[in-house]
């Protein structure tokens, strides 16, 4: 395994930088560019492991996915609803999300699918989503009985009606339902039970299922409604910057004293992590929105705060790691969805910041966190998780000593994210947009 030292930034952190295309946007629209009628283009991509393990799994399904790497393009030749027939075999590799996708979409075509990944992906919960499914006439089953992949569909198609759907482990099950849900025989309802988690990343499933043509009726985020059969329409869509990848150098601002501009990144983005500078505005940075991007400029002292993340669990990866720099305690609540991710992201970054010399206190749901006098340098631990690997990463451009293990962990969703934050640390030029 290979570790990275992380070269503190020679001053505080200042410039401009374009970050790629959203994966999530990119995972969602080739998804729903599968079932148009037609060829779309989807523009300014984000290229990642998860992207092109999506792409990939498509193109096993029999529908053509061509991939630019240089242009940062892909095109989709549609099915118009009609998934090509099984038996297939589907690997979504690390993904959750192509998992999640794959399997919805899967269970919209004819014959038997299955859908299998990673070791870790065999211990991410998708029960949900199968009873789901089981709902509108599928046979779908955890092949282990785990609840987990690999995933057995049976299926004639979706035959539509009404489903109630758990939503307090992950809104991909949901979103995935959503997606598939034009390809049945007849309207799809899902009726939300509890509390949905990650709330924008359905919002942004629906305003990419409109984008090609397709409305979603909804209550909120208790009952939804799709009119089937129906086709989406292929189009040119250009994806947005990706809000995640953003905040790790909108932190590198904030842990430096520092002023960063992020362009593209839109204050009424669908994308629930474009939030991230309010929660950095709360512990004393300053955020300018214009028509370009946003700027956030770093505090002489970030302070410690109190917050809910559960509209945006994956920023709890970029905000625990500034914790260490601030003043006061800092406690995070209602993310308890993150044990289930890639890795038990609670409980590595609870090890990991202990490492660092800060007082941890993990909770079923949350973390409360207390820095200390002075961090310790370290080598951190990633858990094969790119979102520990690029947060703990912004502590090294602070403080020194700082190594990360297996930084290759970032190709999940930024291959290039070591290269763009050295080059912003050193006050370079702004970084070309990159796969």
């Amino acid at each position: 395994m290979t570790v990275r030292a992380i070269t503190p930034a020679p001053g505080p952190v200042c410039g401009t930088i374009r970050p790629p295309g959203s994966r999530s946007i990119t995972n969602r629209a080739l998804v729903v560019a599968a079932l148009a009628d037609g060829e779309s283009a989807l523009e300014s991509v984000g290229l990642s492991d998860d992207t092109r393990v999506c792409a990939a799994a498509l193109g096993a399904l029999g529908i053509a996915v061509d991939v630019d790497e240089a242009a940062r393009r892909m095109r989709v030749a549609g099915c118009a609803g009609r998934v090509p027939a099984g038996p297939k075999d589907l690997d979504t590799g690390d993904s959750g999300t192509a998992t999640r996708f794959i399997t919805a979409l899967a269970a919209a075509g004819r014959g038997r699918y299955r859908i299998d990944g990673s070791p870790r992906m065999r211990g991410r919960p998708i029960q949900d989503l199968l009873d789901g499914l089981a709902a509108l006439g599928v046979t779908a089953r955890s092949e282990a009985g785990t609840g987990c992949p690999p995933v057995l569909v049976e299926t004639a198609g979706l035959a539509g009606g009404t489903v109630r759907l758990g939503g307090a482990v992950s809104s991909q099950y949901l979103s995935g339902l959503l997606m598939a849900a034009p390809a049945a025989a007849d309207a799809v309802t899902v009726e939300v039970a509890g509390d949905l988690v990650s709330k924008p990343y359905v919002d942004m499933t629906v305003a990419v299922m409109e984008a090609f043509g397709v409305e979603v009726q909804r209550d909120g985020y208790a009952r939804f409604h799709v009119a089937a059969p129906q086709a989406y329409a292929a189009r040119t869509y250009a994806v947005e910057p990706d809000a995640s990848s953003a905040s790790y150098f909108m932190a590198a601002a904030a842990a430096t004293g520092g002023r960063v501009t992020v362009l593209g990144l839109a204050r009424a983005s669908a994308q629930g992590d474009a939030h991230f500078p309010d929660v950095l505005r709360e512990m004393g940075c300053a955020v300018e929105w214009t028509d370009r991007g946003v700027t956030v400029a770093g505090p002489e002292r970030l302070t410690g705060l109190r917050i809910d993340l559960n509209a945006m669990p994956d920023m709890v990866l970029t905000l625990a790691p500034l914790a260490l720099l601030a003043r006061g305690r800092t406690v995070i609540k209602n993310v308890a969805n993150l044990r289930v991710k890639e890795s038990d992201r609670l409980s590595a970054l609870a090890t990991e910041l202990s490492r660092l010399g800060a007082k941890v206190e993990e909770y079923p749901d949350g973390l409360a966190i207390t820095p200390p006098k002075t961090i310790r340098p370290a080598e951190v631990a990633t858990y094969s998780d790119h979102r520990i690997a690029m947060g703990m990463a912004v502590v090294g451009l602070a403080t020194p000593g700082i190594r990360i293990a297996d930084p290759e962990c970032v190709a999940k969703t930024y291959p290039g994210f070591f290269d763009d934050l050295d080059r912003l640390a050193r006050g370079e030029a702004e970084p070309r947009p990159r796969a």
